[in-house]
């Protein structure tokens, strides 16, 4: 079995970003999507605190300390791009001028649902920040998680455990293991990691799963 890398991940997600799409990148590992996006294909990245037409990361040792992502990590910017108020970015968000968002979770269920804030298993302060009106703004919302905790634990369930973020927001999933749409009737898998079988996935995932990859096919 050869699990996606994180940076596989990322490629594999940029690589379903459509041209022309406005896209929002969730803080922790959905950021690395900014340095995979194919070459020549116009996808115009959004960041909450203020930024539109975001570029790759900066090479190491040309980082602007004043220009940043939401996750406080540098970035660049492309030719055109954009810095505004961040009241202004959340009226794109919340005024549905985003295509997309790609967000981490700690759970996602079978109908959409995300629980991405808190898991009240430490006694830090859980903050919801941007992430919940990016579920309900965005035109579609995509995650980007491993498929298990680190002790083995599944994220992806029937229902989640933790305080949801929004309900019935997600639509696609990517995880190490797999890639799978959310339907009406639940998970459905569109693409598997080298060597990893139905029967393996079906073990460390906590809700039922439909093979839909000879449809996309």
């Amino acid at each position: 079995m050869q699990p996606w890398s994180r940076t596989q991940m990322a490629g594999r997600v940029a690589v379903d970003i459509p041209e022309g799409w406005y896209c929002n990148l969730g803080i922790g590992m959905p950021t690395l999507i900014a340095d995979y996006i194919p070459q020549g294909r116009e996808v115009v990245l959004h960041s909450e605190n203020g930024i539109l037409g975001m570029g790759p990361a900066p090479e190491k040792g040309s980082e602007d300390a004043w220009l940043i992502n939401a996750g406080k990590q540098p970035v660049t910017l492309h030719p055109g791009g954009s810095y505004f108020h961040h009241a202004d970015s959340f009226a794109m968000i919340r005024g549905g001028h985003i295509d997309l968002c790609v967000l981490g979770a700690f759970e996602v269920a079978s109908n959409g649902d995300i629980a991405n804030w808190a898991t009240s298993e430490n006694d830090s302060a859980p903050a919801v920040g941007g992430a919940m009106d990016l579920a309900a703004g965005a035109k579609r919302v995509w995650v980007m998680m491993e498929h298990t905790t680190k002790d083995g634990r599944p994220k992806l369930v029937e229902r989640c455990s933790y305080p949801l973020t929004a309900m019935r927001a997600v639509t696609r999933v990517y995880t190490n293991l797999a890639v799978l749409d959310v339907t009406e009737a639940g998970f459905a898998v569109r693409d598997l990691a080298p060597e990893v079988t139905m029967e393996h996935l079906r073990s460390v995932t906590a809700a039922p799963l439909a093979d839909a990859r000879e449809a996309v096919a």
